[in-house]
């Protein structure tokens, strides 16, 4: 079987059907397909030959983008076992067939029946296979042949990333790359033309150009400058079937802005400037503004402003604002129109970022001269001092001078001032000023221990012009008068022992003055000479501003004299000196034999006994809480106590609650608890007492009749039926518990319960002999068998 491919539609493509046809010719054209034969000849043996494939070609080509109405010829499939006569019947399968690619089962011939896009896929897999139609069973074993898509001139070139934004700097060199665009196209690269793409500038020459294979735009200028021409629209074309008519092209924006670079030297737009500045400026602050022109922008314009000569270098100062790249002329020094009325200042801007690239092109820096004119103003009066310090003594009399201050005009005027005190604090109050001399004077009297120092505020105005006012600060010093005595530093607290000896030192004082060292910092201590020679005790001035008191005999006592007073007279050594006279109290004490004090006054004849007070009143509280107890217990044992149970009969019944302790043996009123374990102790039914019952008399039996026969079992039952049959009882369950231990042995119990309550002929008169120690338990026992006895 041989494979015939389709004709050649597309003029383009005669060459290649032609070339395919004979290929297929030469070389498969007439290939049959025949069984496995053995061919039997006259003398030979019998020869085996390998069957030939009947398949002459393994691949198909159909056109793309085919818009015809009638389904597109692929090719046929022929078997050298088809004789003509219909009996070999053709079968494809794989992708596609059926929907895509139909045959003509008789014939062979394969026919794509949609369109195709080559760009989605490039190829189809197939399998054909040629049956015998009576038998069903192939003839041929099936072959895989494939169908390519050809492709046609469908698809325009495209530039994925654009439009593109690119920048590039100023006065680059002809031929400087900016930025390499690529064009994609979806045609076959392998099959034509379709694919080959050639670039080219549609817009923006002569400043750029493009590599038309590569599709790189570089600078087509030399020195292309962004002052003149900062932003370029380039267009720019892809054009497939390598740029001939008929291709199919795309385009694209590219914008180029122009960087900048310092390649503009600053200019000032004037060489002379003049400036007004009037003369109450006030230092520091700005007076006025110079700027240099420059065409750059960013960082290459930055500027700086300096002041390179002239003869108000001193006076003005210039900075640079780094946002308007401004100079700011600053005052530095105060300005004296009567002193001088002009300035001269030379300024000079210059970059801060020089691009030696460019320095042919300079200098980045400019020159310009400025004079500033100095305004006449009229102005306050000027003190002769920026402020005032003045004294004067305490206790001076209302209206002393205490100084002067002086303000003149510095106007050519020199218009007459008035002086006058700013009253804006209490202080301003205590001084007066007379407005023409300026003359400063009290108006109270001053106490330098109150207040050392004042601060006031003296104006000043002209007269001619009141508005005008200038103010100095005037600092007034107390001046100190020893108007002050001395007195002691403090309250002194001095002791002195029983035991001390003659000269033996008790105290050192000291003493103080309100007055300043130059008034009184030299302190004498003396006895006051005015009594006579003090017997006990004497003072030692230790020239140090401090003094002693020393003892002047051996022994001192209590019982005899606890205090004594000594008078001391202290003076200053200030002009005119003072002195004030202070009396000391000395307490006598008793000391250990170190010198520490132990007691003093009326606490030693209570320490004579080796107790202190704190200890005796302790001792005290202790025994009157004793005495307490005893009296609370004895009241407590006098006391006759309630009986807690109301009947013998009702103690295995209820349940009673009570808080308190039982005296031991010695308590015979206790309550009796062999009812508790003894049945024979309910002799009767006790009713409610909470409620009157109804009934008054209810049948039972008597417990009291049975006792020696009763058993645990029936008195239990007799027990519930009474409670059953009961009207009085609570009118809701409850619990009553019967601890029975049942009839007592011949042996006796051996339980202390019932020992209140059996009667011993044991006699314990014997505990009287015993001695001191069993003499309670004897008495004890002596009273119980007395009680028994009565």
């Amino acid at each position: 079987m041989r494979i015939t491919s389709t004709s050649c539609i597309c003029p383009v493509l005669v060459c290649l059907c032609f070339v395919q046809r004979c290929y297929g010719a030469a070389h498969h054209g007439s290939i049959k397909v025949t069984r496995n034969q053995t061919k039997h000849v006259e003398g030979e043996t019998e020869v085996h030959h390998r069957p030939k494939r009947g398949w002459v070609w393994n691949q198909f080509f159909v056109l793309e983008e085919h818009m015809g109405p009638d389904p597109q010829y692929v090719g046929k499939l022929h078997s050298n076992s088809d004789k003509g006569d219909g009996s070999v019947k053709y079968i494809l399968t794989g992708e596609g067939a059926g929907t895509i690619f139909i045959i003509d089962d008789t014939t062979g011939d394969i026919h794509s029946t949609k369109s195709l896009d080559r760009e989605q896929k490039t190829h189809y897999v197939l399998h054909a296979q040629a049956i015998d139609r009576r038998t069903n069973k192939p003839l041929e074993p099936e072959s895989e042949f494939i169908i390519k898509v050809q492709d046609i001139n469908d698809n325009a070139p495209k530039f994925t990333d654009g439009p593109y934004i690119v920048t590039v700097p100023e006065m680059s060199e002809m031929g400087t790359s900016v930025l390499q665009v690529t064009a994609t196209d979806a045609d076959d690269p392998t099959y034509g033309n379709s694919a080959r793409v050639v670039y080219s500038i549609l817009q923006g020459q002569p400043y750029f150009s493009v590599d038309p294979k590569t599709g790189v735009i570089r600078t087509a200028l030399h020195n292309m400058d962004r002052e003149a021409r900062e932003h370029y629209s380039v267009v720019i074309q892809a054009k497939d079937m390598a740029g001939q008519v008929g291709g199919l092209s795309g385009s694209t924006t590219v914008n180029i802005t122009l960087t900048d670079v310092n390649d503009n030297p600053p200019r000032f737009p004037q060489k002379h400037y003049q400036l007004y500045v009037p003369e109450s400026a006030q230092v520091g602050s700005a007076v006025g503004k110079i700027k240099a022109n420059d065409a750059d922008t960013g960082s290459n314009a930055d500027m700086k402003y300096t002041i390179i000569n002239g003869d108000g270098s001193g006076v003005f100062s210039i900075s640079t604002d780094k946002e308007t790249r401004e100079g700011i002329l600053s005052l530095k020094k105060p300005l004296n129109y009567e002193k001088k009325k002009s300035y001269t200042l030379n300024i000079e801007g210059a970059n801060t970022h020089l691009d030696f690239r460019f320095s042919h092109l300079g200098p980045f820096k400019d020159v310009t001269m400025l004079k500033i004119i100095v305004g006449d103003v009229d102005e306050p009066p000027l003190f002769t001092m920026p402020s005032y310090v003045m004294e004067v003594y305490e206790n001076a009399k209302i209206g002393t001078a205490v100084g002067t201050v002086t303000a003149q005009d510095p106007d050519t005027a020199n218009s007459l001032v008035r002086y006058f005190i700013d009253h804006t604090t209490e202080e301003d109050r205590y001084f007066t000023i007379d407005a023409s001399t300026g003359t400063i004077k009290t108006a109270k009297v001053f106490d330098r221990e109150e207040t050392p120092w004042y601060n006031i505020t003296v104006a000043a105005s002209e007269i001619d012009n009141p508005g005008l006012v200038s103010h100095v600060p005037v600092g007034i010093r107390i001046l100190d008068v020893n108007d002050n005595p001395p007195e002691l530093a403090r309250e002194y607290e001095i002791v002195v022992c029983e035991n001390a000896k003659p000269g033996q030192v008790i105290q050192t004082i000291s003493a103080t003055d309100k007055d300043n060292s130059a008034n009184g910092a030299r302190f004498y201590f003396s006895l006051d000479e005015g009594l006579s020679m003090n017997p006990n005790f004497t003072l030692r001035n230790n020239e140090d501003n401090t003094a002693s008191i020393l003892t002047r005999r051996r022994r001192y006592s209590r019982t005899t004299q606890d205090v004594y007073y000594l008078p001391v007279l202290i003076s200053d050594g200030g002009t005119p000196p003072l002195s004030s006279s202070s009396t000391l109290t000395i307490r006598v004490c008793a000391c250990e034999r170190d010198g520490r004090v132990r007691t003093c006054h009326a606490e030693a004849f209570l320490s004579s006994a080796g107790l202190s007070t704190g200890a005796l009143i302790a001792i005290l509280l202790c025994v009157v809480i004793l005495l307490a107890i005893v009296v609370l217990f004895i009241t407590l044992r006098r006391s006759k106590k309630e009986p807690l149970i109301i009947s013998e009969e009702d103690v295995r019944e209820n349940v009673v609650t009570y808080d308190d302790e039982g005296g031991g043996e010695e308590d015979t009123e206790a309550f009796d608890i062999t009812a508790l374990r003894n049945p024979s102790a309910a002799e009767e039914l006790k009713y409610r007492r909470d409620i009157r019952p109804e009934v008054k008399h209810v049948p039972r039996h008597h417990p009291s009749s049975s006792l020696d026969s009763i058993d645990v079992q029936e008195f239990i039952k007799q027990r519930l039926a009474e409670a059953d049959m009961d009207p009085s009882v609570p009118p809701y369950d409850s619990l009553q518990t019967y601890a029975y231990e049942g009839h007592r042995s011949e042996a006796g119990s051996i339980s202390s319960l019932d020992s209140a309550t059996t009667h011993s002929d044991q006699d314990y008169n014997y505990l009287g002999d015993w001695g001191p120690e069993f003499k309670k338990l004897a008495e004890l026992y002596g009273e119980i068998e007395s009680e028994r006895t009565t």
